[in-house]
């Protein structure tokens, strides 16, 4: 069976002001740092046809600068934006934990049944992050798609190809500027038929 050409790659914005904390529609700004990790994360991986970002600044600002760098085209989806964290938004895990050390333990453990308090519940979230996914994936078949977006958007992109159960999102492992190449098998599907490497999976994990 003959492999499609072109691929999709899934890329999380780099290292944000304000350090590592619950950061869903917190719009932060990347630092220097974050702003080199990503330039880096890109070289040498080929010119593409689309860039589709979250409108979080994170994101956007980065796939705005890469776009006209190369004239590429470029799509704001407001689909691929972080998951809303509520009451939890902004905070740190040393912060939550001293707070209520129960309701983060419940989220880990089952993000699907125990959203954080006034949060967007997971199911909503995957729901909108994989409306994205299908349509992209259909109207972009055979392009050579970078969707500049987040942790969460991603694990729900690759547990859903995976097969993996929502509520263990958390533990797929997606480092600040990784860099994930979906590569089509042959025939032409959504929701299956894809393959990536280096999918790792442990930890908790903390959206951003």
């Amino acid at each position: 069976m003959k492999v499609q050409k072109g691929w999709f790659d899934l890329l999380r914005h780099g290292e944000t002001e304000g350090g590592q904390r619950y950061r869903g529609v917190t719009d932060d700004p990347l630092t220097d740092a974050g702003w080199e990790q990503m330039w880096r994360a890109v070289r040498g991986k080929g010119l593409w046809d689309r860039i589709v970002t979250s409108p979080l600044e994170r994101c956007a600002a980065f796939a705005e600068a890469l776009a006209a760098r190369h004239a590429i085209v470029l799509e704001v989806d407001e689909r691929w934006r972080e998951i809303d964290f509520g009451a939890w938004e902004g905070h740190t895990v040393e912060e939550l934990m001293a707070q209520d050390p129960q309701a983060l333990e419940r989220f880990w453990r089952d993000p699907l049944a125990h959203p954080p308090p006034g949060g967007e519940r997971l199911a909503a979230f995957r729901d909108r992050v994989l409306a994205a996914w299908r349509e992209l994936a259909s109207r972009c078949w055979g392009q050579r798609v970078l969707i500049v977006t987040h942790a969460g958007p991603i694990r729900v992109v690759l547990a859903h190809l995976s097969g993996w159960p929502a509520n263990g999102l958390l533990s797929i492992e997606v480092p600040l500027a990784s860099l994930m190449r979906l590569r089509p098998q042959g025939v032409r599907a959504v929701e299956g038929g894809w393959k990536a490497a280096g999918v790792a999976r442990r930890g908790e994990g903390v959206g951003d």
